[in-house]
């Protein structure tokens, strides 16, 4: 048994050695046209728990969490011409969209605003990003 967690342990640590190593590109290669799924078992039962797709340029286009009933709730992801995340629309457990999520960005290309609408298109709240450094 301590040989199962040894081994668990240091593969852990490797796994987390090479996602540092690599750069963002590096990622972003290896998740191109990815799908992942999680699944949670219990027993003989088995469902979907998460599910994440990546587009042909390696950015994530679709995350979706489940629970044993069905669907929670899903998140499409679209991106301007520079890669950068234009707007992101939030589904509910009937996969209706309830939130649309739209961003402007600083000159260091860093998140400043994230506008939140209604599927009506009322903006119902904004959220500032603020970065300073120590």
């Amino acid at each position: 048994m301590k040989k199962y967690a040894l081994i668990t342990i240091l593969s852990a640590f490797s796994l987390t050695a090479f996602a540092q190593s690599t750069t963002l590109e590096e990622r972003r290669e290896l998740r191109k046209n990815l799908t992942v799924k999680e699944w949670n078992t219990e027993g003989k039962r088995k469902w979907m728990d998460h599910i994440t797709v990546y587009d042909q340029n390696g950015n994530k286009i679709e995350e979706a969490e489940y629970a044993v009933y069905g669907l929670k709730e899903r998140i499409t992801t679209e991106y301007d011409e520079n890669g950068k995340v234009k707007q992101e629309i939030v589904y509910d457990y009937h996969n209706k969209p309830y939130r649309i999520r739209k961003y402007e960005y600083n000159e260091e290309g860093k998140k400043a605003k994230q506008y939140n609408y209604l599927p009506n298109g009322k903006l119902y709240s904004t959220k500032i990003f603020e970065y300073n450094k120590k």
